[in-house]
């Protein structure tokens, strides 16, 4: 098993961040190529953003082959984490049971109330949980509690929602601006998403009888679409720079993560034989089984 930070060399959240400037200066260095490992041509070279594209290839690159490595160590988290579920669980819960079963026992032969707290907490522990949905159903949905929860929890009457009557105007506004925006009008997908998105708007102003709202919407419309300059090749290339930089952070954070999670540290306690470190566990685990059912069985013999 190899970490991703092994994997890179050793580089992780904590490495020193590259630059633009830097990543740039090192494909001048030649320290990256173009695709298929070929310099670049003479022509190439002679082009100013020359070293700003070596240097996003050569930064897309090690994002690519850092992120097969941050998945790599991922799904052999997963998959011994499923393992170790499956070897593991069961002797996990047979010594939660039998925890339980001694401080009943316990319990039931001192009577101490602070005995019988602990027992039925532990008793608490093991016992199945009623699902979120089952809980919640008809109380409340992703925007929250729906108004009736909140009438009957706030002991307020439920009121009934208000209804709104959109003036003439308000109507005839609508009608413009639905045919004018309309989606199917659209001839690109963008342009369609763009319409889409502002009849979402003009829908919501109008089920809301705001005629204000519905005469903005209209001299936006009638404005166009705002034209903007489009960025210069060197400031595309400087922005993917940027995302690439901050994409490795990411990764680097969640490769973190992993390698300090309670299955990431097992994994790095024998990365050579990880089964053979379950198989240890788990002879642990029977040991402590049998002690467990030895003390229960002198606690029950003595009440």
């Amino acid at each position: 098993m190899t970490t991703p930070e092994a994997e890179q060399g050793g580089g992780g959240a904590g490495e020193e961040r590259v630059t633009p400037e830097d990543d740039a200066a090192r494909a001048e260095g030649g320290e990256d190529r173009s695709e298929g490992g070929a310099a670049p041509t003479e022509s190439e070279a002679a082009r100013p953003e020359a070293r700003l594209e070596r240097a996003v290839r050569a930064a897309e690159q090690a994002l690519i082959e850092y992120e097969i490595a941050v998945e790599t160590f991922r799904v052999e988290i997963e998959n011994f984490s499923r393992l170790h579920e499956q070897k593991l669980g069961p002797l996990y819960g047979r010594l939660e049971e039998l925890d339980a079963r001694i401080l009943e026992a316990r319990a039931a032969r001192s009577g101490d109330p602070e005995d019988r707290r602990r027992a039925e907490e532990a008793r608490a522990r093991l016992a199945p949980i009623p699902g979120v949905e089952e809980l919640l159903h008809g109380w409340m949905d992703d925007s929250g509690l729906f108004p009736e929860a909140v009438a009957m929890l706030t002991d307020q009457a439920v009121r009934p929602p208000q209804r709104v009557r959109p003036s003439e105007e308000a109507r005839k506004l609508y009608r413009e601006l639905a045919r004018k925006a309309h989606p199917d009008l659209a001839q690109e997908e963008k342009e369609r998403e763009r319409r889409e998105e502002f009849i979402t708007r003009v829908n919501a102003a109008y089920a809301r009888g705001d005629e204000a709202e519905l005469r903005e919407l209209a001299e936006e419309w009638a404005k166009g679409p705002e034209l903007k300059r489009g960025p210069s090749r060197a400031e595309e290339l400087y922005a993917r720079l940027e995302w690439l930089a901050q994409r490795k952070e990411l990764l680097a954070l969640l490769a973190k993560e992993l390698e300090e999670s309670a299955i990431g540290h097992m994994l790095q306690l024998a990365p050579d034989d990880p089964d053979g470190l379950l198989d240890e566990i788990g002879q642990q685990l029977l040991t402590q089984v049998t002690e467990r059912e030895r003390e229960l069985a002198a606690l029950l013999a003595e009440g």
